[in-house]
């Protein structure tokens, strides 16, 4: 076997057995505990996953903007450097310094990483579901952005679950997919999906559903947004841009992502399957006129045998 390749370091970016950078440790909490409204329109508590912002500077140099738990920022901003290929090895790091205050992590180099401009130059925007970026300050301007509010009644919730489980092909066929849904929910007429989209990511979905509505001139005040993935902070963000008041999901919510919908005004709508839901916010624009029959034991109810996630 021929040689590995060999790879240029600066002098003090020499190979040194245990080294380590200067490190803050700052982990967060992973949940946060919330009460949410089920379907019986009973409160619920329950933990949430965290989610925070952390914008990583390398070398005086912004990045990235990582959303993320926040439970190892520190070898999160690391093992994205090394993923990335924008360092050539640990020893060429000399700190690593994390500030939730700022939400930014930033890391300086001995030697001050040169061909930065080369290496960012080709990106390639990925369809993972776990790791996702905001770039730019957008999440302040979304921030500005307030929705329209909409009454939503239980029967309309459910007979659009109804109606969307009649989509989700490639899912049932192969899995590994999400899927979203533009959606119209009229009292007079029976729900109507004008849009279903299947990716491998809900943020790829999601964005060929902004395509559509804004190569179509379509509004969104007055529409339903599905997505079978997360709530995060960035399916708001999306849902935001499209004018969207209302975001259900087969899925969970994230802390930050209910923040966001309680500043904007997105009624948010998580764990919707079947008969069940639970409601993060929005809950008084409710109407409840299709209660389930059978009220749960009182422990289930406050969740303690089905936690809210």
């Amino acid at each position: 076997m021929g040689q590995a390749p060999s790879v240029d370091r600066p002098p003090s970016a020499t190979k040194r057995p245990g080294y380590r950078p200067e490190m803050s440790d700052l982990g967060l909490r992973p949940s946060h505990e919330v009460v949410a409204i089920d379907e019986y329109g009973e409160p619920r508590s329950g933990f949430i996953a965290g989610e925070r912002a952390l914008t990583l500077y390398l070398d005086d140099r912004e990045i990235v903007t990582l959303m993320t738990l926040g439970t190892h920022p520190e070898m999160l901003t690391l093992g994205y450097l090394l993923n990335q290929r924008l360092v050539p090895c640990l020893e060429s790091v000399d700190s690593v310094r994390v500030d939730w205050d700022k939400a930014e992590v930033r890391v300086e180099t001995f030697e001050r990483i040169t061909d930065l401009e080369e290496k960012l130059k080709h990106r390639t925007v990925t369809t993972g579901c776990g790791q996702g970026t905001v770039f730019g300050r957008i999440g302040d301007q979304i921030e500005k952005i307030r929705l329209p509010r909409r009454q939503v009644s239980q029967s309309l919730i459910y007979g659009l679950l109804s109606q969307i489980s009649h989509h989700n092909e490639v899912y049932r066929r192969a899995g590994g997919v999400h899927g979203c849904a533009l959606c119209s929910c009229d009292a007079a007429s029976d729900p109507e999906i004008h849009l279903f989209v299947e990716d491998v990511g809900r943020h790829n979905a999601a964005d060929a559903i902004s395509g559509y509505m804004w190569l179509n001139a379509v509004e969104g005040g007055d529409k339903w947004f599905y997505t079978t993935g997360r709530l995060t902070s960035e399916m708001i963000i999306k849902v935001a841009q499209m004018g969207i008041p209302i975001l259900l999901s087969r899925s969970g919510v994230t802390f930050r992502g209910l923040e966001l919908a309680q500043k904007i005004g997105v009624i948010l709508i998580a764990r919707a399957k079947g008969r069940h839901f639970l409601v993060y916010n929005g809950a008084e624009q409710i109407t409840f006129d299709a209660i389930p029959e059978a009220l749960p034991a009182d422990g289930a109810r406050r969740g303690s045998r089905s936690p809210v996630r």
